[in-house]
């Protein structure tokens, strides 16, 4: 069970950096087409590390509800997982979210300004600080 937990944590890790990073390229991308700058590559960047990341959310997931399973029969006092489950289904809404924002890129705009994607960008961290209290303290 340790090397399905590893393996959970490492799949995790992967996705939170693509989701972490690719907000960021919606930033370069924004403010370098307002600055009249070739933003072809940062598109390119950005539909590679979606499918990366995308790949990377499959397995958290995967590994994650093996888990789940695994540890089922004893879920008295795991409401904290059921909370964890919702703010991870959130985390899914964002990231379709990230998705819509990288074809739009493909199409060559995104409708924002570079200082709303950096606050945009906030909201998986809130999420992941969040699912990491309810994982490691248990609060109920």
């Amino acid at each position: 069970m340790l090397w399905l937990k590893t393996f959970h944590i490492l799949f995790v890790m992967s996705w939170m950096a693509g989701i972490f990073y690719l907000p960021r390229i919606f930033v370069h991308f924004v403010e370098g087409q307002a600055a009249g700058e070739q933003v072809t590559r940062l598109a390119i960047m950005a539909k590679k590390l979606y499918k990366f990341m995308t790949i990377m959310m499959m397995l958290a997931i995967g590994t994650g509800i093996w888990l789940w399973l695994a540890y089922w029969p004893v879920a008295e006092g795991m409401g904290w997982l059921h909370a964890k489950i919702v703010l991870v289904v959130l985390m899914l809404v964002y990231h379709l979210w990230t998705k819509r924002r990288m074809k739009e890129m493909q199409e060559g705009h995104l409708d924002h300004s570079g200082l709303y994607y950096r606050w945009a960008n906030e909201i998986p961290l809130i999420l992941t600080i969040l699912i990491l209290i309810l994982v490691e303290l248990k609060p109920f």
